[in-house]
Parts: structure tokens; C-alpha cells; sequence
């Protein structure tokens, strides 16, 4: 979009954040809070979407995540200044009128203009290439133990993944059964060392590769093997590849680490003047939602202060 396209977009939003998770959502409610005019986009497509219930959260306890966005949609709409738009960024360059951000779903276009924008898009995940893993994710096997393994509790357990953290998450897993069994699905994930330590603590370690899942209308029952054994489980929780779509950022020369997630300050700025970002787009990525919320807090809170301008520089001057 030209400069001149830019100016005749409408009005200049004060924030446009992008990405309405419990990140998106807080920043959201807070500036708005603020009287700052406020557009949040999102396509309301969460990683998370697949699970029934989300665990953790105060108050929330067990809720669905989708219904979570819907509340915190609403509690947002409700303030003066309060936008949403159910679409995607494609992307954001810069122009004299600020930030403008291109965005598009369903063959539907529309564009937007602000002074300041928040990412707080959140990851995509890969699961391992298990036949049926999909069908049984989110009701018998999980990726998130600290949101999940409560009610998993004392269960026959997969520990299932091909990453280097396989034997870290298995050992938080023996907080709540001690009846696991790791799975690498012919991967090299776990070291001899590392299986040793796991096999001083009852975790046996089996290394080859997972066929499919097996199970019924009430859950799963088991993983057969590449060699035809099944071996009877009722769920797990799978590592999967955690990945950012933050492609819509490469117009504004943004900063990323060797994860694809953006560099950021303690603060949630980035290295562009007037860019932030919040949640699971920043280091270390997957976070539980309350952890999210908390840190879309903490940012909104840096962009006001931002916003109103000058607070740093009498910070600096004391100091």
C-alpha cells in the first residue's frame, strides 16, 4: 500500500495487536483500559484448538480455549476504542502514517493503520507422522504436561518425541505416573546417557518406530509398533515441532533468533521503534495461557508507558 493509500485507510489506531490468545487478549484489555483505540486481529485459528478443556488458568479452570477467546473477546469489545477483525495479517510495512498492516482471509482484503503494534501471534505445531496420533490429540495424548498431566495422574503413559528434550519432559512426567515409557519413533532424541538416568528411575526407553495409534471411541488404547507389537497404553504426551508464521514481518526488518521467534527487550519491544511482542512469538515459545496472559499484561503496560512518552527519559534522569 502506497503513503497516500495509507492516509485515506481511515483513522490511525493508536495499537493494532495481532493475534487474540490470552497474550493478544490481555494487551487488548489493558490498553483499552488505557483509552488508547485498540485493533485486534485474529482469526480465532488457536494451536490449541483441538483440546477440549485448558487447565490452569485462575478462575478458568477447564475451560474450553476457544471459549476462553470468547470471553476475553467480549470483556474487550465492551470499552470505548475496542475493535476486532476476524482476519489474518499478510503483512506489515511502514509508512509516514505509521505501521500498515495488509490483511486477508477468504479471498476477503482489508488494511489497517497504526502508530504501534503488538505481535502476539503465537506458534503452529507439527506432530510426528503417527497414523491416527491427530485423531486421539487433545483427549488422550497432549503435548502440554504442566496443563495436563493432572489428569493423566497414575495412568499407563507414551512419552512420544524425536526432540532433545524428550528425557527432561519424560522425568516432569514421573510427577504424576510412574508407569512410562519412552518413545523416540527411530529417533536418535535420546542419549545413552540419558536413558541410563531414566532407567534408574523405572522409565524404560524404546526406540523404534511407531506405526500408528490404536484405540476406540473411548480413548487410546495402545501404540503399535513398526514390527507389529502393540504395547498397551491409555494416553500420552507427544513433543511436537513448534514453529512461528511471522513472515508478515519481513517488510519492517525485525529481529529473530535461531528458533524463528523475535528478539525482544525485558520489556517486550523489539528492535524496530514502535514494534512489541508478547506471548509464545518471543523466547522460550509454548507457554501456558496464564503465563501468556501475564506477559500480554506486562507489554501493555510498556506500550502505554511508551505511548505517553517521557516516562523513560525521567527514569534516566534519576539514575
Amino acid at each position: 500500500m502506497t503513503d497516500a493509500a495509507a492516509q485515506g485507510a481511515g483513522d490511525v489506531y493508536d495499537v493494532a495487536i495481532v493475534g487474540g490468545g490470552p497474550a493478544g487478549l490481555s494487551a487488548a484489555l489493558n490498553l483499552v483500559r488505557a483509552r488508547r483505540r485498540v485493533l485486534l486481529i485474529d482469526s480465532n485459528r488457536p494451536r490449541n484448538s483441538a483440546t477440549l478443556v485448558s487447565h490452569g488458568y485462575l478462575t478458568r479452570d477447564g475451560i474450553s480455549p476457544l471459549e476462553l477467546r470468547r470471553l476475553g473477546r467480549e470483556e474487550f469489545l465492551g470499552y470505548e476504542g475496542a475493535e476486532h477483525r476476524m482476519t489474518q495479517v499478510q503483512a506489515i510495512t511502514r509508512s509516514d502514517a505509521g505501521f500498515v498492516l495488509d490483511c486477508s482471509l477468504r479471498n476477503k482484503t482489508s488494511s489497517a493503520v497504526a502508530g504501534t503494534v503488538l505481535v502476539a501471534t503465537g506458534l503452529t505445531e507439527t506432530l510426528p507422522g503417527i497414523a491416527a496420533l491427530r485423531t486421539f490429540y487433545g483427549t488422550s495424548i497432549h503435548s502440554c504436561i504442566e496443563c495436563d498431566g493432572y489428569d493423566k495422574r497414575d495412568q499407563p503413559l507414551a512419552v512420544i518425541g524425536e526432540h532433545s528434550d524428550l528425557a527432561e519432559r519424560a522425568l516432569l512426567l514421573a510427577q504424576w505416573s510412574d508407569d512410562l515409557i519412552v518413545f523416540t519413533n527411530g529417533s536418535d532424541a535420546i542419549t545413552l546417557l540419558e536413558e541410563e538416568t531414566l532407567d534408574a528411575r523405572g522409565i524404560p526407553v524404546d526406540r523404534r518406530a511407531i506405526a500408528e495409534i490404536e484405540g476406540d471411541r473411548d480413548g487410546m488404547s495402545g501404540l503399535r509398533l513398526a514390527d507389529g507389537e502393540v504395547v498397551a497404553r491409555s494416553g500420552g504426551f507427544v513433543r511436537p515441532t513448534w514453529s512461528s508464521e511471522l513472515g508478515f514481518l519481513d517488510g519492517v526488518g525485525a529481529e529473530f533468533d535461531s528458533d524463528g521467534l523475535l528478539v525482544v527487550d525485558d520489556h517486550g519491544r523489539t528492535a524496530v521503534t514502535g514494534l512489541y511482542a508478547a506471548g509464545e512469538s518471543t523466547a522460550p515459545g509454548p507457554q501456558q495461557l496464564i503465563v501468556a496472559a501475564g506477559s500480554g499484561a506486562r507489554v501493555a503496560a510498556t506500550i502505554n508507558r511508551d505511548l505517553v512518552g517521557g516516562i523513560r527519559d525521567l527514569a534516566d534522569a534519576v539514575q
